[in-house]
């Protein structure tokens, strides 16, 4: 045996092993709903309770944004509005700032209060930035700020017709940056080259629906179908499956709305539990809210064979829902938390934040069982969660929250409309 090679190759494999650890663990968020895609982790200490009047640090912000930060190694990386143009900007976890960089003239969002030019957050493979604007402006940087390529889909495709504005975040897989296009034109999900920018394909997703239920939000989820990478995609009353390397359809799911209701746009992305994915339907603002779980294993149309429960009872409109240690957590509209068995559907428990008028908009997230909720009007509550819901504190930083806050070690980030703070 060639020991030289054999350590060469323990080596390499220990480094990739690192990265993996680093990317994936706790003392990262590489995208919207972090490490697992779950918008929860199982380690780290972040705050319970803090005082608003002291963060760790607090900085402001160039514009006016809605995405969430990604930390990588040490630097956290946020899109934003920065003098009219489309910007990244990288930050030590000390709130000093290392770089911005521009992309070009920004689009202003059609409704600004709640949304702006940047809803999509930012993604990283632990080797490169990827980054999407309601622009079109799509590109990907390095760590240092440089941009590798930059293309603009508004350009390349025409304009996006939503009822709000652009909201999906980009995902990458082994090979490609996935992003789809849904709304009340030709929609389609497309993987695009990491290397380059190019597409590297493109599927059309036209679904004829009711009024206004053409217009999608949600951001892929990735998933293991039959010990290949996947993308499911949610959205005009459909669930679609693709192997992420050539597009190719696995299966489908239709009939989630039999009745026809219009103005359900897909908003809040589904989660993956185990082998299934819990899907949520409608819109909780209007007492309309479901909750679907499907099998993931199946091929072709599989509407008919492979539901596994649904509520009717229950669910989210915005914020998406979250998996923590088997269970399944929904925040909903007006501050309700749902704790279900992703399995069964049967709910553990029920509890309530403080009732207020103002809704919720951030998807909640869990770290180490606490949970996370950021109401829009910038109160930001905590609470244990598992056997059973304890509040632990209620927190007014003062200015309007829309982006879902990011636990990473013992810090917490919270996006308001102006600044960044770290608790």
């Amino acid at each position: 045996m060639n020991l030289g090679m054999y350590g060469w190759r323990a080596s390499l494999i220990a480094a990739f092993c690192l990265l993996a650890s680093e990317t994936r663990g706790a003392e990262g968020w590489p995208n919207w709903r972090g490490p697992e895609s779950s918008g929860s982790v199982s380690r780290g200490t972040p705050p319970e309770k803090w005082d608003v009047t002291k963060p760790r640090w607090k900085v402001a912000l160039p514009g006016k944004g809605t995405s969430v930060p990604v930390v990588h190694r040490g630097s956290l990386y946020l899109t934003s509005p920065a003098e009219g143009q489309d910007a990244v900007i990288a930050y030590d976890l000390d709130g000093k700032q290392r770089w911005l960089t521009t992309l070009g003239p920004e689009e202003p969002p059609k409704h600004r209060t709640l949304a702006s030019s940047c809803n999509s957050s930012p993604v990283t493979d632990g080797e490169h930035l990827y980054v999407h604007f309601k622009s079109g402006h799509f590109a990907s940087l390095d760590f240092k700020g440089k941009i590798r390529w930059q293309t603009n889909l508004v350009e390349q495709f025409g304009k996006v017709r939503l009822f709000w504005d652009q909201g999906n975040s980009p995902v990458v897989t082994a090979k490609h940056v996935i992003l789809p296009r849904l709304h009340s034109g030709d929609s389609w999900v497309a993987a695009f080259e990491k290397s380059t920018g190019r597409v590297a394909w493109k599927v059309a997703r036209d679904y004829k629906v009711p009024n206004e239920n053409d217009n999608g939000y949600t951001t892929p989820v990735l998933f293991q179908h039959r010990g290949r990478e996947a993308v499911l995609i949610w959205g005009a009353d459909h669930l679609t499956a693709y192997e992420s390397a050539s597009g190719k359809a696995l299966w489908s799911v239709g009939g989630f709305n039999p009745e026809g209701t219009a103005f359900w746009p897909a908003i809040a992305t589904p989660v993956i539990a185990d082998d299934l994915v819990l899907v949520p339907v409608g819109r909780d603002d209007r007492g309309q809210a479901q909750v679907h779980a499907y099998r993931t294993d199946g091929e072709g149309d599989v509407s008919k064979t492979h539901g596994v429960w649904k509520r009717t009872d229950t669910g989210v409109f915005v914020p998406s829902p979250t998996m923590y240690r088997g269970r399944l957590y929904l925040l909903r509209n007006k501050g309700e938390i749902a704790c279900l068995d992703p399995k069964t559907g049967k709910t553990h428990w029920t509890a309530a934040l403080p009732e207020h008028r103002t809704p919720y908009y951030a998807s909640p997230v869990i770290a180490n069982g606490v949970l996370y909720a950021a109401r829009e009007d910038g109160v930001v509550f905590s609470a244990r969660v598992g056997d059973r819901f304890e509040l632990l504190g209620e927190h007014a930083i003062g200015e309007r929250v829309i982006a879902s806050p990011v636990p990473v070690g013992d810090r917490l980030f919270i996006r308001g409309d102006s600044h960044l703070f770290c608790f």
